[in-house]
């Protein structure tokens, strides 16, 4: 058994207006430190023993379904689980 931790955000030059309101909110609550906030989604999957390979398996699955890679940019860690 494989655990995949995904992590999906916005690209850089794809604006972020919910980060952008965060970034607002935690100003006006005396936050002002905070010079920017993005948001993004945060994937865990629990892959079965398999012949193929994980980070092949892992990129098909984010570039096909989990992440509009117009927009967004992934990353992802892979460990075994016990």
């Amino acid at each position: 058994m494989t655990k995949v931790k995904i992590y999906v955000t916005l690209r850089e030059s794809v604006l972020d207006p919910q980060g952008s309101a965060v970034q607002d909110s935690l100003a006006k609550i005396g936050y002002n430190e905070v010079s920017d906030v993005r948001i993004g989604k945060y994937l865990e999957l629990q892959i079965s023993d398999t012949e193929r390979d994980i980070d092949t398996l892992v990129k098909e699955m984010c570039e096909k379904l989990l992440t509009n890679t117009v927009i967004e940019d992934y990353r992802y860690e892979v460990e075994e689980a016990n």
